[in-house]
């Protein structure tokens, strides 16, 4: 699931939020906003069963993004139906 939050200064707050336990084991969301570097955003675990992890980007800017856990297993957001020229998962927010 993926939720944004407008903040002053013309920015958004996007969160990315799975399930605790789905996909299991240690998970990270990389894109293009982070080079596509594995570990620089891991989801992690909140008291409401979830885990998520957030950036702050300008309004108006799309991303493209996957999740990927450990063994190097990369998975889409179901909830993400628009995809980038490569087939990633894209939002603009």
């Amino acid at each position: 699931m993926i939720s944004t939050r407008s903040l002053p200064f013309d920015k958004v707050r996007v969160t990315f939020t799975l399930d605790r336990d789905d996909p299991p084991g240690p998970t990270s969301v990389v894109g293009c906003f982070n080079g596509w570097t594995p570990g620089l955003h891991p989801l992690r675990a909140r008291s409401n069963g979830k885990r998520s992890s957030s950036i702050v980007l300008p309004a108006g800017s799309s991303l493209s993004f996957r999740y990927l856990t450990q063994g190097g297993v990369w998975t889409d957001d179901p909830a993400v139906t628009a995809r980038d020229v490569e087939g990633n998962p894209h939002i603009t927010v």
